[in-house]
């Protein structure tokens, strides 16, 4: 692709208004919801995409999720970590990249952005449900078992808010129960 082919592209992809040239083969998109860089090398043999997504602050209980999730399933964008910030990053070399790949590469980066640490998260709590349901198969517990302890530590406090409404632990306790019964016969 040529430099006038992906300014085309950004154009056709986003309001004209929001893409600005900033540099000889370089743009950024700003929308009200986020800032998209894009950036060719000196010899413009490599394009690189560019959308922060979070503080690497913000992102440090999760940094194995991200790295799994770059392995699994992020296809051709990337987590990346610099200046303190978690980027979404694409790169590949222009003389191979046509248009649908690089409209492609944008939604998927602006998908990484609006999903935030909802997907990670998720992940996360995948992992750590898995390592209670192995615990208390270890234990030699059944899955009722493990419902009345979470409700137990729930009633004690070792669990969630003291202040906590009836109503509110019981949305809790049955997302619980969800979980745990998804789960239950995967983990051995």
């Amino acid at each position: 692709m040529t430099p006038e082919e992906i300014a085309s592209t950004l154009t056709e992809i986003f309001e004209p208004a929001t893409v600005q040239a900033i540099a000889p083969g370089s743009w950024q998109v700003e929308t009200s919801k986020f800032r998209l860089l894009v950036l060719l090398s000196d010899d413009q043999s490599w394009l690189r995409l560019l959308l922060p997504i979070m503080s690497a602050e913000a992102a440090q209980p999760f940094i194995e999720q991200l790295l799994a999730a770059n392995f699994d399933d992020t296809q051709e964008v990337r987590y990346a970590l610099q200046q303190g910030v978690v980027w979404g990053v694409f790169q590949h070399r222009t003389e191979s990249l046509v248009r649908t790949d690089l409209a492609d590469a944008i939604a998927r980066l602006v998908s990484l952005y609006q999903a935030g640490l909802n997907d990670v998260f998720s992940q996360l709590v995948e992992n750590r449900m898995r390592q209670i349901i192995l615990a208390a198969k270890q234990q030699g517990l059944t899955l009722e078992s493990t419902l009345q302890n979470l409700d137990r530590f729930y009633e004690e406090g070792i669990l969630g808010d003291m202040e906590q409404s009836a109503r509110s632990r019981e949305e809790t306790l049955t997302a619980w129960r969800r979980q745990l019964e998804r789960l239950w016969q995967e983990v051995e």
